[in-house]
This record gives C-alpha cells, structure tokens and sequence, in this order.
C-alpha cells in the first residue's frame, strides 16, 4: 500500500486523503459528503480513504492522531490538513484553493 500512496499522491492531481476508522461514528457520517464532493469536482480530484487500523504505517508517517483526518496533497506536497467532519462546501472551497 505504501508504494502505491506515494503514487498517487505524487501525481499531478490533487488528492484529498481521508484516513479512517471503521468504528467511527463521524467517519460514517463524512463518507456521504466526500462522495458529493467528489460527484461535484469529478476528475479534478482523487479521493483515497486509508483505514487506520490496516495502514498504522501510514497513519504514524502522517501523525494521524484522530479520526477522520483528512489531508490533500498536491504533487507530493501536503496542503491543508483538517480532523474533524466538514461540510461539503467547506471540503470544496479548500480544494479550489489548490487547484
């Protein structure tokens, strides 16, 4: 998994990576909102959801302390980084800011 994230987040898109629990309630509830963020912005972005709990490697690189956390990327380089549920609007004005 890890060779495969450094690729995608390398790539030229932008790539908003959502690291998850199973177990947890507001993960559930940001699921729906990531999806019309990205039935929203289309090809304009990737979205990768990483769970915690099969990728503790990734989640420690990234200082993932709490979930959901998410962080986009653009050309390898994180550029915002947020825990907590957001609004779609929220999710998606950061996004156009990096675009």
């Amino acid at each position: 998994m890890k060779s495969n994230f450094k690729t995608i987040v390398n790539s030229k898109d932008v790539v908003l990576v959502d690291f998850f629990g199973t177990w947890c309630g507001p993960c559930q509830a940001l699921m729906p909102i990531l999806k019309d963020v990205k039935d929203e912005l289309g090809d304009a972005l990737k979205i990768v959801k990483i769970d915690i709990d099969k990728n503790r490697e990734l989640a420690t690189q990234y200082q993932v302390r709490s979930v959901p956390t998410m962080i986009l990327f653009k050309e390898g380089q994180p550029k915002w980084r947020q825990s907590g549920v957001l609004q779609k609007r929220a999710i998606i004005d950061v996004i156009n800011t990096h675009k």
